[in-house]
């Protein structure tokens, strides 16, 4: 055979076979390929595998960390304040022996309190207010209660009282207490004031009673 050309596969061969590398030199595969990557990117690879485990280990600790309990709701009367406003007139069905006057109960936080009962120390004297306990109080608003004392016993009556009080039992849903509040000096004037009135000569039968 004569002339230049390409020269033909022979027998048994493929064309391709002469794309195969030479002998010596391998290919590599897929999974080697990878294995060599990260072999080249090792310090890379461990930085960012301890990175995640550090951020997995921090949520999982702030996920279960012991939560705090919530602040506990204040005692009922840490939170009302009652304050004397002055005398009223008296009611047209009061006897001779009363003293009206009128408070603004408020409760500055928290939640709602109940005023259960109002009261007074003296055995010579009783009292009524209006509105009657018990009642809720809103807070931050100033509710009115208009007080009524009359003089039942002159002789059980307080007729020096320094700082006369007040006693009121409330509640809230922390506790249910009694507590004592002085309503100032003016209160205490205009309260020994009606005391000398109702006490006095002009009504002898209420010192006797």
């Amino acid at each position: 055979m004569s002339g230049v050309g390409p020269v033909e596969p022979g027998e048994g061969t493929r064309a391709w076979d002469a794309a195969e590398p030479p002998p010596g030199i391998r290919q590599e595969l897929p999974h080697e390929h990878l294995a060599a990557f990260c072999a080249r990117h090792r310090r890379a690879v461990l930085a960012c595998t301890a990175a995640a485990a550090l951020l997995a280990g921090g949520g999982y600790l702030f996920a279960t960390r012991p939560q705090s309990p919530p602040d506990p709701v204040p005692y009922p009367s840490q939170v009302i304040d009652i304050h004397y406003l002055g005398e009223e007139g008296r009611p047209a069905n009061a006897s001779r022996g009363s003293f009206t006057f009128a408070v603004r109960v408020t409760a500055e936080s928290g939640p709602a309190v109940s005023v259960v009962g109002i009261s007074q120390p003296y055995a010579g004297l009783s009292l009524t207010s209006v509105p009657r306990p018990p009642f809720r109080t809103r807070t931050g608003f100033g509710h009115k209660i208009i007080v009524t004392m009359n003089v039942t016993e002159c002789a059980n009556t307080p007729r020096n009282a320094g700082l006369p009080f007040l006693d009121v039992t409330l509640r809230n849903t922390r506790a249910i207490e009694d507590h004592s509040y002085i309503l100032g000096e003016r209160y205490a004037h205009d309260f020994a004031q009606a005391l000398q009135v109702a006490c006095g000569n002009d009504h002898p039968s209420l010192a006797k009673r």
